[in-house]
């Protein structure tokens, strides 16, 4: 075999091999199915924040909920990486 053979045959792997690719499509879904579930709880709900105490709509607090876990973990994803 000869290089220009193996460099094509490197550079043709299928798009869905890539470790990333699969981990961020998994990602993306989960977001997804995570968003439908947080904006189809439109009930209002009685919320409370260590002293007051808060009606909002359901899907407010579990958008809060959401992205204060997103940054816990992207937090712990940077210091893991150091």
């Amino acid at each position: 075999m000869n290089r220009a053979t193996q460099e094509q045959q490197s550079r043709s792997k299928p798009f869905f091999s890539s470790a990333f690719v699969r981990r961020s499509l998994s990602m993306l879904f989960i977001a997804i199915v995570a968003l439908i579930f947080i904006f189809e709880n439109t009930a209002e709900t009685t919320v409370r924040l260590l002293v007051p105490v808060v009606t909002m709509p359901l899907w407010g607090a579990l958008l809060i909920a959401w992205v204060l876990g997103l940054l816990v973990s992207l937090f712990g994803l940077r210091r893991r990486e150091r």
